[in-house]
């Protein structure tokens, strides 16, 4: 491996680990909490999607799966059933796979306005997993009569919209201001 290899490697992992850091950071920023889950913590997501954006799939993925496991620590939601198979699927749908389809923003990697497509896109994804979620496991909570699908859509709605629009108007703004916390150049040299 080249010095200037070593060197892009050793900036993606600094600047992933800070991101992931201040992602965590701002998860405890709440302003609200649903009581089976879920919450909205405005703008802690931006750093995740900066991460695939700034250093590629490998970093991105890396960093939500990282990303996920300080989210488990921080506060995990049991399962209502408490079997292997609904721990095993929270885990999965609520934690790894929803916090790491934040690195597939590195689809965008390289275009000045990928923020603008990368948010909507990753938010979405981690939507969909909670949705699953919410119909497979979690549909115990759904009103009695009311289609679980349309429980967990509006439940996990309420909080993901929230995420998706804050983060994306942030994240148009820094488009817009800020374009080269989204670009980075391969071997650079000096930096």
């Amino acid at each position: 491996m080249s010095t200037t290899e070593s060197r892009e490697n050793l900036r993606a992992l600094v600047e992933s680990a800070l991101l992931v850091a201040i992602a965590f950071v701002l998860s405890y920023i709440t302003l609200f909490r649903l009581p089976q889950g879920g919450s909205v913590t405005p703008l802690s997501m931006l750093p995740m999607v900066i991460i695939g954006l700034r250093h590629g799939i490998k970093w991105g993925l890396s960093g939500g799966l990282i990303y996920a496991c300080l989210q488990m620590l921080q506060q995990f939601w049991p399962p209502p059933s408490g079997t292997l198979a609904a721990y095993v699927s929270v885990v999965m749908l609520d934690y790894i796979l929803a916090y790491t389809v934040l690195g597939l923003s590195a689809i965008f990697r390289g275009r000045r306005y990928g923020m603008l497509y990368a948010v909507p896109l990753c938010l979405i994804l981690r939507f969909l997993c909670h949705f699953v979620s919410g119909i497979i496991i979690w549909g115990v909570y759904a009103p009695e009569g009311a289609p679980v699908w349309l429980y967990s859509l509006t439940y996990n709605g309420s909080y993901m919209g929230l995420e998706l629009i804050f983060t994306t108007i942030v994240g148009a703004i820094l488009c817009k201001t800020a374009p080269v916390l989204f670009i980075t150049k391969p071997n650079m040299q000096g930096s």
